[in-house]
């Protein structure tokens, strides 16, 4: 979908800032943002007039030199819809300092926009929650500082065919499919990458004991072995 100019100078120099230190040709943006090369390059001379630090030329391709800053924030009513809906599926997870840190976050976006998109934040008509005991939002907190510190957990886990293990793992991330919430690990019972569903964790104790990045049990080696 094609986008306003405005919005696309910023995202022109947005995407010439995720290419560095390769160069971006009008072509690929042009198919990127909907529009024919000619309007890009009309776009890229503004950009320059008005003081972007941008070098290159038509066929070749354009980089943009480090150290700018894009102009203070923007966004489109798709963009704040799905800063809202975010956030709000932050909340109904359960986990008090995430639900607090989206609102925090916020705050702070709201108070950097014109009046017209404040109201369209506050307003937005997209809501989130779940209906069921898939998630257990005091499990969430811990489980969340787990990952990020690299701390083990032991986890006392009835399986959908009931069967009931304890076991020690190396928590690597939390993912939502639908109203289910999976905790993906590496199992040191197993050997082996596991993924437990939360709402079927019985017990779960953060242990002192951390640990480090081995390969063939990072988070990056599941996806690869999925």
């Amino acid at each position: 979908m094609s986008v306003r100019r405005a919005e696309r100078l910023i995202r022109i120099v947005q995407a010439l800032r995720e290419a560095a230190p390769g160069a971006v040709t009008a072509h690929e943006m042009g198919h990127r943002f909907e529009v024919s090369e000619r309007t890009i390059y009309r776009d890229i001379a503004h950009l320059i007039g008005s003081g972007a630090p941008i070098d290159g030329e038509a066929g070749v391709g354009y980089v943009l030199r480090p150290g700018f800053d894009l102009p203070p924030l923007t966004f489109s009513f798709e963009q704040l819809d799905a800063l809202a809906l975010g956030a709000r599926l932050v909340k109904a997870t359960g986990d008090k300092d995430l639900a607090s840190a989206a609102n925090e976050a916020l705050a702070k976006i709201e108070h950097a926009l014109p009046e017209s998109h404040r109201q369209r934040l506050r307003g937005v008509p997209l809501f989130a929650a779940f209906l069921d005991d898939t998630v257990r939002p005091e499990a969430f907190g811990p489980v969340r500082n787990a990952i990020a510190s690299k701390r083990k957990l032991r986890v006392r886990y009835q399986s959908l065919a009931d069967d009931t293990t304890e076991r020690v793992i190396r928590p690597l991330a939390l993912t939502c499919f639908g109203r289910v919430w999976l905790l993906s690990a590496w199992c040191e019972l197993r050997n082996d990458f596991r993924h437990f569903r939360t709402d079927r964790v019985e017990r779960l104790t953060v242990l002192a004991e951390s640990f480090e990045d081995e390969p063939g049990k990072r988070y990056e080696d599941m996806r690869r072995a999925a």
